[in-house]
C-alpha cells in the first residue's frame, strides 16, 4: 500500500498488512508481553517499515548510543530488523537493516554462499530511522530509500522477506521472528525461511 510519506501516526498504515512477531526463532511461542508487529508500506521514494511492539520490561540499549554512523554489534541489544531479497529468485542475496530504541541502525548487504555468509560491511543505504516509547508500546519506523541495491518495484512485484525482533538481555530467548528460522541455535540468516512481499498499487 502506497504512503506519501514516513509519518508514524498516518491513517494509511492501517491499511498495510500486519505481520505479527509472535514466535522466537525456534518456532516456539513468545509471551504476548513480547509480540510485535510490523508493517510496510512503499511511496515513489521509498519504502517505509513500522514496528509496534509491546514494552514491557526494561530496555538493553547502549549508555552512550552513536546515531551518525552504523553501530556494528547492533544485533545484541534490544532491536528491530528487515531483511529484505528485492530479487525473489535470489533470496540468497539480501540486506539487513536494523534500529533501535536509542535510533542506533545498521545497514549491511548480505550473500549467503554454500560455504558461508558474506557481508558488505561498507553497504550504505542512506536509510533513515525513528524511534519513540509510549506507556507499554515502543514504535520503531524505517524509511529506505530506493537505489540501484533497493530499486523501486513495480505494482504487483514480489520480494522476498522477513522480519524480527530481539528483546531482552538473555539468549537464546530474545530471538523473535515472524517467520521462524528453526535452527538449533539462533539464526536470522536463513533465506529459504523468507516470506514473500507483495507490492499493492
Amino acid at each position: 500500500m502506497e504512503i506519501v510519506a514516513p509519518y508514524m501516526n498516518q491513517p494509511i498504515w492501517q491499511q498495510c498488512q500486519p505481520i505479527r512477531i509472535e514466535r522466537y526463532w525456534s518456532g516456539e511461542p513468545a509471551p504476548p508481553a513480547r509480540h510485535a508487529e510490523a508493517r510496510i508500506c512503499w511511496s515513489s521514494e521509498a519504502l517505509h517499515v513500522r514496528f509496534v511492539c509491546a514494552q514491557h520490561e526494561p530496555l538493553v540499549v547502549s549508555e552512550n548510543p552513536q546515531t551518525e554512523k552504523k553501530t556494528l554489534g547492533l544485533w545484541d541489544r534490544d532491536v528491530c530488523e528487515i531483511f529484505l531479497a528485492p530479487d525473489p529468485a535470489n533470496p540468497a542475496r539480501y540486506f539487513e537493516f536494523e534500529a533501535a530504541p536509542t535510533g542506533e541502525w545498521v545497514d549491511l548487504g548480505i550473500t549467503v554462499t554454500p560455504t558461508g555468509r558474506e557481508t558488505d560491511w561498507d553497504f550504505a543505504s542512506g536509510f533513515t530511522t525513528t524511534a519513540k516509547i509510549e506507556h507499554d508500546q515502543l514504535i520503531i519506523g524505517m524509511t529506505i530509500p530506493w537505489s540501484e541495491a533497493i530499486p523501486k518495484p513495480k505494482a504487483g512485484d514480489l520480494w522476498r522477506v522477513n522480519v524480527f525482533r530481539c528483546i531482552g538481555p538473555e539468549a537464546p530467548e530474545r530471538y523473535l521472528a515472524w517467520l521462524p528460522t528453526r535452527t538449533p541455535e539462533p539464526n536470522f540468516h536463513v533465506p529459504e525461511a523468507f516470506g514473500t512481499l507483495r507490492f499493492n498499487p
